[in-house]
């Protein structure tokens, strides 16, 4: 057998290329390479939009759908819903038993997510029961299928520090080296930032969606923020101090392409709105069969409700399995 990896996305709408770049087109490369487990963390949505559920089924679909386009293969992965995994809830359980309160408290994703919720209007400094569990319920869905690795960015590497923790807990507390203490798989995917510069996101409204048209795309380019210090079409330009396109360039463009931009601009012989045209028609050039094959899972939904419930039923299997050996060593009745 290979070894094991599992990850997740929450769903919370259709994703963008900081998901594709960043993640997706990772996992994408580790499927020939691994047993890999895919899954939507409905349950982790709940954790900060309880109140907000009327989209959640959508927004799942629409994740999938993503990863589908891009290249995520059914016959290579697991791909299911976390929900629709039971075990996992139950198996959260036994780690929430033995898991010390300030494990929890320090754990930094428990930390961003708090500020966050401080900050929002109406939830003052409370932070629900559920979102205190996260850190828990994560560990779950890694060691539900006894994973060997996780795949993450260099900055979410301590996130994975607290599954260790627990899986190492659990052994010593139960008297066998069941769980593996799945290592942090780093990723050094390109990143990129948002249209304003900041941090890619769909609420900061600077964001290009897999899923977006042609059209919206072109459009969205052409609002991307370029060299602050240019004030004419034929100034000299500083390709290193532009703060999004020239980055796109580098991510988008060969090399060849990305040398005579940075040449071009640097002569002021490319304008700005000129180069934020091509860049838009070479992004949708890399797009292209991505989103067709987006549009034809949008037309067949059914075959992803398919594709979700054979997944989700692939994903029971061996969560079964590893529950079983869980209930024995924990003496359950």
């Amino acid at each position: 057998m290979n070894e094991i990896i599992v990850s997740g996305m929450r769903p919370t709408g259709k994703l963008h290329l900081g998901h594709y770049l960043g993640v997706i087109q990772n996992w994408v490369n580790l499927q020939d390479k691994y047993d890999c487990y895919f899954f939507a963390a409905d349950w982790h949505a709940l954790t900060t939009k309880y109140d907000k559920t009327d989209e959640l089924r959508q927004n799942t679909l629409d994740v999938v759908m993503d990863w589908l386009a891009c290249g995520i293969d059914p016959e290579k992965s697991v791909i299911y819903v976390q929900s629709l995994v039971p075990e996992i809830a139950e198996l959260n359980i036994y780690l929430s038993m033995i898991t010390p309160q300030n494990w929890v408290e320090r754990d930094p994703t428990l930390k961003d997510m708090a500020k966050i919720l401080k900050t929002k209007e109406g939830q003052g400094s409370q932070v629900n029961y559920g979102l205190m569990g996260y850190p828990v319920l994560m560990s779950a869905d890694i060691m539900m299928f006894n994973a060997d690795c996780v795949p993450v960015g260099i900055d979410q590497v301590a996130h994975i520090e607290i599954t260790r923790d627990i899986a190492r807990r659990f052994n010593n507390l139960y008297g066998e080296e069941f769980f593996h203490e799945a290592k942090p798989l780093l990723n050094h995917c390109s990143l990129i930032c948002g249209l304003d510069g900041n941090k890619m996101g769909k609420s900061f409204n600077n964001d290009i969606k897999i899923s977006d048209t042609a059209e919206a795309t072109s459009k969205k380019i052409m609002s991307a923020i370029t060299d602050r210090s240019r004030l004419r079409k034929d100034d000299p330009g500083h390709p290193d101090d532009c703060e999004v396109a020239f980055k796109y360039w580098t991510i988008f463009g060969d090399e060849d392409e990305v040398s005579t931009v940075r040449c071009e601009c640097e002569k002021g012989l490319r304008g700005c709105a000129q180069c934020k045209r091509q860049l838009g028609d070479k992004i949708n050039e890399k797009l292209s069969e991505i989103r067709e094959r987006r549009k034809y899972y949008e037309e067949n939904p059914q075959l992803v409700e398919k594709i979700i419930a054979e997944g989700s039923a692939k994903a029971r299997v061996r969560a079964q399995q590893v529950l079983a050996d869980v209930r024995r060593l924990v003496k359950m009745y």
